[in-house]
């Protein structure tokens, strides 16, 4: 048995999140299914993370094991199970690891992005999320750097989740304008449950009604998610890059 990497990217709007569930069609669920036809033996993909309903990833790593045999060119493999899956994913890699080498334990950053737009843009549905009223931009950016280190950010993370620890490192939490309208960009070490919508929740708060861009350090001390903004739409979201020591980047 070989493990194996696999590169995928994938639109999340039709499915009900990566991880596998019992009553609803989810990413790893149609992965899974079109690898069994290529393999032709029973397969477990283990990810990166899980991402929830509605939501992009335009960088994922899977892992999985199988006979090197089933495998004898990573090309026409490739090639082979992106015309098995369905248009809305896509592979793009397959890299041969250790056998200890792991999808989600060995990820040493991963980072996201927030899509916003201000116009209606039939182009833009269910990609990026409308907001009537544009933001004060500077003061996000004066609060989003309050992110910036190690700290406990239980006040951004779903209530009642099984984790051993809220402590994250950001090492990066900046707005950037765009032509269709603003992005978020944000990246650290791990992320908890629904982290990243409701950072952005309580950014606008702060950039809509003009709340000093200091409170969010108050949120973050009182490890309270009551204190912190309503998590945004999942539709805007997108995973876009996961990090390991000993796999390099795409040119």
């Amino acid at each position: 048995m070989q493990r194996f990497f696999l590169e995928i990217a994938y639109d999340g709007t039709a499915y009900h999140g990566w991880q596998l569930q019992d009553n609803a069609v989810t990413v790893q669920q149609r992965l899974n299914e079109a690898l069994q036809k290529i393999i032709r033996l029973p397969v477990e993909t283990v990810g990166a993370g899980r991402t929830d309903t509605g939501v992009h990833a335009k960088q994922l790593f899977v892992h999985l094991d199988v006979p090197a045999s089933r495998i004898p060119d990573g090309g026409r493999f490739l090639h082979s199970l992106n015309a098995l899956l369905p248009p809305d994913i896509a592979v793009k890699r397959l890299l041969p690891v250790n056998a200890g080498a792991h999808a989600r334990f060995d990820a040493i950053e991963r980072a996201y992005e927030y899509h916003i737009h201000f116009e209606k843009n039939p182009f833009l549905v269910h990609r990026s999320w409308q907001l009537r009223d544009r933001p004060n931009v500077e003061e996000m950016n004066r609060a989003a750097a309050y992110l910036l280190g190690t700290q406990d950010f239980g006040c951004f993370s779903k209530s009642h989740t099984q984790v051993f620890t809220n402590i994250c490192s950001v090492k990066k939490a900046v707005w950037e304008a765009q032509a269709e309208g603003l992005v978020f960009h944000i990246a650290a070490d791990r992320f908890l449950r629904n982290m990243v919508r409701a950072i952005v929740g309580t950014l606008l708060e702060i950039g809509l009604k003009q709340k000093a861009p200091e409170t969010i350090c108050d949120i973050i001390r009182s490890k309270d998610r009551a204190q912190a903004g309503t998590s945004v739409p999942a539709h805007g979201l997108y995973l876009t890059k996961v990090v390991y020591p000993y796999i390099s980047e795409l040119p």
